[in-house]
């Protein structure tokens, strides 16, 4: 007979530290716990909200620090984030911890690169605020990527980075699909995308609709950490 594991028993490795947020979390989002295959634990930081995030502010890195540091007493093995622009951050927050610290989706772009090809097509949540300096706070300076931003999708903006209108997934799915196809038919040169909003990959089949690229996102982040930990 076969061996039955509750996942409720197993220990958590992963500690994400997610923004102070109310909007809905769908599956896959790397805020739903039903988004993966194994136990992971949050930790909310309390006061930073996606837009304060997005602008950037030197003064957010003490309080995820400080919540890091307390998953890292609780036993957590690694730390990540729910959203991507905290790579801006990746080498401030890691120097203080001593756990692996992974900041955000933008990581992976050096792996698409090796793997698939460049240039990288990068789709974020908004390209008006993302920067060079967020692309070498992960070393990821020195390679070809296109950037696509959702500043102009008003189901999307105005839920995820204003916080303004409530979660409508069937319209935020038709604006990733409508965002993507315009991307890649734009930039047929693309050899693969990051997704470097952690509330993108909900749609990731959406987006398989419309391009057969590899996908690489927060979840593919997650999964990969899990299994080097």
């Amino acid at each position: 007979m076969g061996c039955v594991v509750n996942i409720k028993m197993i220990r958590a490795k992963i500690g994400i530290l997610m923004l102070d947020t109310q909007f809905h979390r769908p599956v896959g989002d790397i805020g739903n716990r039903d988004t993966f295959s194994f136990p992971v634990r949050y930790k909310t930081v309390r006061g930073e909200s996606v837009s304060r995030v997005v602008k950037g502010n030197p003064d957010l890195i003490e309080s995820f620090v400080k919540k890091a540091k307390e998953l890292e007493r609780e036993g957590i093995k690694a730390v990540t984030t729910s959203c991507g622009f905290l790579a801006l951050y990746q080498k401030e927050i890691q120097r203080q911890l001593n756990v692996p610290f992974y900041s955000s989706s933008l990581l992976q772009i050096q792996i698409a690169s090796i793997v698939a090809g460049e240039p990288v097509g990068v789709i974020t949540a908004s390209k008006n605020s993302l920067t060079p300096a967020h692309f070498k706070g992960v070393h990821a300076d020195r390679y070809h990527v296109i950037i696509k931003g959702m500043d102009d999708m008003q189901a999307f903006f105005g839920a995820i980075i204003k916080e303004e209108i409530a979660l409508d997934e069937g319209a935020v799915r038709e604006e990733m699909k409508k965002v993507i196809a315009e991307f890649v038919a734009a930039h047929p040169e693309i050899k693969a995308i990051i997704l470097e909003c952690t509330n993108m990959p909900p749609y990731k089949k959406a987006i398989q609709e419309v391009t057969d690229l590899p996908i690489f996102d927060s979840t593919t982040l997650v999964n990969y950490i899990q299994s080097t930990i």
